[in-house]
This record gives C-alpha cells, sequence and structure tokens, in this order.
C-alpha cells in the first residue's frame, strides 16, 4: 500500500472500516450485473445502511460520485481495493492448526483479499510434516528460523485458550507486529502491536441472546 493510502487509512473510524468491505462486495456483484454506476442510496437497499452513512464512509477514500449518475463501479472497486490494503500481498503465519486452523489453511478466498498464509505451526506430531492448501505445517519450534526465512509480520491465533498467551508472547518475541486472534481469549500485547479479535463464540452468544429475545417478545 502507497504512503497516502496508508496515512489516510489511519484516520478512518473502525466502525467506518468495518462497513467499506460490505460496500466493495455489493459494487463487485453490480459490475458483474453489467452495472456501471452505483450511487449510495441503491448500495443502501441493497444492505440496510442509511445512505447518509455510506456517503460520509465512502468520503475518506478520496472519490467523489456523480450527480444523479453517481459513482463510477470500477473506479470505486479499485479505489476501495487499494484503500482497504486488498491488492497488496500480506504473508501471514496461523499458530495452532486444529479443525478451525485447518478451515483457515483451506479458505483460498482469503487471497482475494490480500492474506496470503505461507506457513503453520503446532505441536501435534500427526500434523507436523504436512500440507494443507499447499501450505506447510511445522513445529512451534521452527517458528524463529522460519520467521527469518518468510519475513512475516501477521500472524493468525487459533490455539486452544489455555495456551493462547504464551503463544502469543513468543510470536510478539519472534517479530510479529499484528494477531489476528480467533480465540475467545482477550490477549495482553505491547501498545505497538495490532490485535484483531474475532471470536467466533462471542458472535455466537449475541445470536443466540437475540434469538431468544425475539421468541419471548
Amino acid at each position: 500500500m502507497n504512503n497516502r493510502l496508508q496515512k489516510d487509512t489511519d484516520k478512518v473510524p473502525e466502525p467506518t472500516l468495518r462497513r467499506l468491505p460490505w460496500y466493495l462486495s455489493n459494487i463487485k456483484l453490480r459490475k458483474e450485473k453489467g452495472e456501471h454506476f452505483v450511487s449510495s442510496t441503491q448500495i443502501s437497499k441493497e444492505i440496510n445502511i442509511d445512505s447518509s452513512q455510506i456517503a460520509k464512509d465512502l468520503s475518506y477514500v478520496n472519490i467523489s460520485g456523480r450527480t444523479r449518475v453517481g459513482y463510477d463501479v470500477d473506479e470505486l472497486i479499485d479505489v476501495l481495493e487499494n484503500f482497504l490494503g486488498f491488492t497488496d500481498v500480506h504473508k501471514a503465519f496461523l499458530f495452532g492448526a486444529g479443525s478451525l486452523g485447518q478451515a483457515l489453511l483451506g479458505d483460498s478466498g482469503l487471497t482475494h483479499f490480500g492474506l496470503k498464509i505461507v506457513a503453520a505451526f503446532d505441536v501435534n506430531p500427526d500434523l507436523i510434516g504436512r500440507e494443507i492448501n499447499h501450505i506447510p505445517i511445522y513445529h512451534i519450534r521452527s517458528f524463529e528460523e522460519k520467521m527469518k526465512e518468510y519475513g512475516v509480520h501477521i500472524g493468525i491465533l487459533t490455539v486452544p485458550i489455555n495456551i493462547a498467551q504464551k503463544v502469543t508472547d513468543d510470536m510478539v518475541a519472534g517479530g510479529i507486529k499484528a494477531v489476528w486472534n480467533f480465540t475467545p481469549f482477550r490477549i495482553r500485547v505491547p501498545e505497538n502491536i495490532v490485535v484483531q479479535n474475532t471470536s467466533l463464540y462471542a458472535h455466537l452468544a449475541v445470536m443466540f441472546n437475540r434469538l431468544n429475545f425475539n421468541q419471548i417478545k
């Protein structure tokens, strides 16, 4: 990502960053249907987000729509993908090649969004030496050696919660700068380390709670 785009991204509120990929997906679908222009009002009808909020979010990516016409679809896709970093290749290590870890290793779609898992680490002898989706699995002891080989900055955490903090500490000590945490454990890291928590169990709790609430009403 170039310096201008990175600098702009630093100013963007996190809720906006979370919404931008939704807009991108919707716009790509429109392109597949042969549409050449799209307005914030049209996007709003599809994804149920207020059109004024969409327009405000898109103002961060330095693109202007045309009055009564909207945004050029091709230009908007290009700008959003560059702004979000999806056109760059960000190499990552995965820690914990259990069922969830293996699902992520098998997800080739991640590469379309700029994330390339280049290696995984585990302690299970039945997994070490195997490949999943052409991605090798090494013993965790090989982490520092592989860091020198691959020059990775992102670590994906899918280990059991009882070792989540220990593995995180090792990752950070080994040079990992950003952690995508899939465990329900709130890891502690230095202030200069980026953490994105994506707990499937937390989202399940919200869904179950809302489902039960709706059934009671």
